[in-house]
């Protein structure tokens, strides 16, 4: 539903974005070695930096249709679908056979954790799915069909996505199927939807159950 707008939202923009994302990845992972305090929470906001670099030239550049509307809908998906995703993670990472997580312990709470429960889902979508994959679906739509163009824009966000979190940390076969799933639900709200609120808040569901959950633990222990 991106009207007329969407149309400036060329393969420039894509370039843009993946430039964006790789400077970030590349800096995100220098600034991690840094001797400097909090090294992580430098390495994520360089990360950041990358990425909102990139959205804000695509959103100057044009702001297609719709795609920041919010309706109480998509509340409904957000919060419905977040809790179901963390439900699936759960049941695939084994979690009611291990220890009840708490903050202290492996969750390791800190400032960088906190920030990435928080604000990094509202950055995230706002690259990989509010920019990389609305991108990739106007570039493809005419030429392969609506569907297979939502299909390709999908997997493009989402190996993206996967492999921008492997740059930073070591992830298992059950971590990976976490992100792929979430990376694709989200993708799919934002493409029946035509808006990106409701992957915003799934996103931010998903991280936000994984915290309570780790402050629930320390206040049983």
């Amino acid at each position: 539903m991106g009207g007329r707008a969407i149309n400036r939202w060329d393969l420039r923009v894509l370039v843009v974005a993946l430039t964006g994302l790789g400077m970030g990845i590349v800096g995100g992972t220098l600034a991690a070695h840094v001797s400097a305090p909090h090294p992580s929470t430098i390495s994520t906001a360089v990360l950041w930096l990358g990425l909102v670099a990139a959205v804000l030239y695509a959103f100057l550049r044009s702001r297609p249709a719709n795609l920041l509307t919010l309706k109480p809908q998509d509340f409904l998906w957000g919060v419905g679908l977040g809790v179901a995703l963390r439900l699936v993670q759960g049941i695939a990472s084994g979690a009611n056979s291990t220890s009840f997580p708490s903050a202290e312990t492996s969750l390791g709470f800190g400032a960088s954790t906190l920030m990435a429960g928080a604000l990094g889902p509202v950055v995230e979508e706002l690259f990989f799915r509010g920019v990389v994959l609305v991108v990739v679906y106007q570039l493809l739509r005419r030429s392969i069909g609506a569907a297979s163009a939502g299909a390709s824009a999908a997997l493009f966000s989402t190996a993206t996505f996967v492999l921008t979190h492997a740059a930073f940390q070591t992830i298992t076969l059950v971590d990976g199927l976490g992100l792929f799933l979430l990376s694709m639900t989200c993708s799919g709200i934002v493409l029946l939807t035509g808006r990106l609120w409701g992957a915003v808040l799934a996103h931010v569901v998903y991280n936000a159950v994984f915290l309570a959950v780790g402050f629930l633990g320390s206040f049983l222990a």
